[in-house]
């Protein structure tokens, strides 16, 4: 791992950004692991903007998101394949099959996760993932208690996240 320190938020997504667009352009069928939320909004402008700019595609990449909340179908304004496709997707050449968020709108959760996890598998991983951080420290709705050998999984979210997070319903 490489820690950056950068000292602004533009400056950092911006490196987030170049980081990401030379391992996509470096690489034949590149797998990107993708958050949610504020903190990653700059970048993926950054990322739009090289892709208009004629400096990236998305054309042979696949992504994997890191959350869903369950019980939203996808084209729920509040689901996280509605802000991808909002914030990144709708404007970049990426094919749309090529892009997974957990489906947690099913009624069996446990199979949802172990099909998630098959499809990463069936990828051969994630190359390389971008992360954002909750106000709490939690990474990808991992809270602070979670296991760092965690996977796909449903988690009961804290408080402070449930609280930080009710303005977008």
């Amino acid at each position: 791992m490489r820690v950056v320190i950068l000292p602004t938020e533009n400056e950092a997504s911006d490196f987030a950004a170049q980081f990401i667009s030379d391992f996509i352009n470096e690489n034949k069928s590149p797998v990107l692991g993708l958050a949610t939320g504020s903190s990653v909004l700059l970048t993926y402008d950054a990322l739009i903007r090289k892709y208009q700019l004629g400096q990236l595609s998305f054309k042979n990449t696949t992504t994997f998101n890191l959350d869903e909340y369950l019980g939203l179908p996808q084209k729920h304004p509040q689901s996280y394949r509605h802000y991808m496709n909002q914030k990144l997707f709708d404007h970049i050449d990426i094919d749309p099959k090529s892009t997974f968020i957990p489906e947690c709108f099913k009624d069996d959760y446990e199979l949802a996760c172990l099909d998630y996890e098959t499809e990463i598998n069936n990828h051969d991983g994630i190359d390389l993932q971008l992360l954002g951080i909750g106000a709490n420290g939690h990474i990808g709705f991992n809270e602070p208690t979670s296991s760092l050998n965690s996977r796909t999984r449903v988690k009961t979210l804290t408080e402070n996240t449930l609280s930080k997070n009710a303005r977008f319903f």
